[in-house]
């Protein structure tokens, strides 16, 4: 099983878990694995037409997976997939 760290923000879905272990062979899979057993993270994660969200950046190790395979990155049972949510703000 890989494990998905999941962000402070995101871990009111997860039960407050700061990671999971999810079944799966690729990034793609993990992710599905991941919002099966926490329906609710899947909004967070996917647009309603299922894609990607474009503020949600996924790592596996120190690697960004857009300059990967994408969601089709194998992974493996010692892979650590990392979900880092794009923060913006500041003062004016």
């Amino acid at each position: 099983m890989s494990l998905i760290h999941i962000p402070t923000p995101l871990r009111a879905y997860t039960g407050g878990s700061a990671s999971v272990e999810v079944d799966g062979g690729t990034v793609g899979e993990a992710l599905a694995s991941l919002t099966s057993a926490h329906p609710d993270m899947a909004k967070h994660l996917r647009t309603p037409e299922g894609k990607l969200r474009s503020f949600v950046n996924i790592y596996v190790g120190d690697e960004d997976i857009r300059f990967l395979d994408k969601e089709d990155t194998a992974v493996t049972a010692t892979t650590e997939i990392t979900i880092v949510p794009s923060i913006a703000g500041g003062a004016a």
